[in-house]
């Protein structure tokens, strides 16, 4: 059996004394719903970190936005909620040039000292446990709600829809 690796985001939850459980699943799936069906998770308790930029404000940070599986960004909602004119998604390539983290693991809780703002689709709120990204391919990590708000600073906000 493989050994479970040590990312940045277990270490940075280990400092802080927080549980949670890992989960490994092929690093080869790149999608949020399928890893839920991987782990036999709900959709809407795993979720999925997004890059995005606002384009309207040249020295602003980018966002980091975790939202479930199952529903999509909706940049013109995600727009209103920050109060700017508008948002976008990073790139691929872009997306990764600017985590150090490659797309399928790029974690909100793998980037705490780095220049992101960071955002948690308020339908977490609806559970006590949430599945994220453990700053790796093929790594979830399972922990509190209360927790992942506490050690990231995320801000709630509704920015999402079903997906189509």
């Amino acid at each position: 059996m493989a050994k479970t690796p040590r990312t940045q985001a277990m270490r940075a939850l280990d400092a802080r004394k927080i549980s949670y459980l890992v989960y490994v699943f092929p690093d080869t799936i790149h999608d949020a719903v399928q890893v839920a069906a991987a782990i036999e998770k709900s959709p809407d308790q795993v979720f999925k970190t997004l890059v995005l930029i606002r384009e309207d404000i040249s020295q602003a940070h980018p966002l980091l936005v975790m939202v479930p599986a199952n529903r999509e960004i909706d940049v013109r909602l995600l727009a209103r909620e920050l109060g700017v004119k508008s948002v976008r998604m990073a790139g691929h390539d872009q997306a990764e040039k600017l985590t150090g983290l490659k797309v399928g693991g790029i974690s909100a809780l793998a980037l705490l000292n780095r220049p992101f703002d960071i955002y948690l689709d308020e339908s977490a709120l609806h559970y006590e446990y949430m599945l994220v990204s453990g700053g790796q391919r093929g790594v979830d990590l399972e922990l509190r709600v209360s927790d992942l708000l506490t050690v990231t600073g995320a801000r709630t906000l509704a920015a999402t829809r079903p997906k189509e």
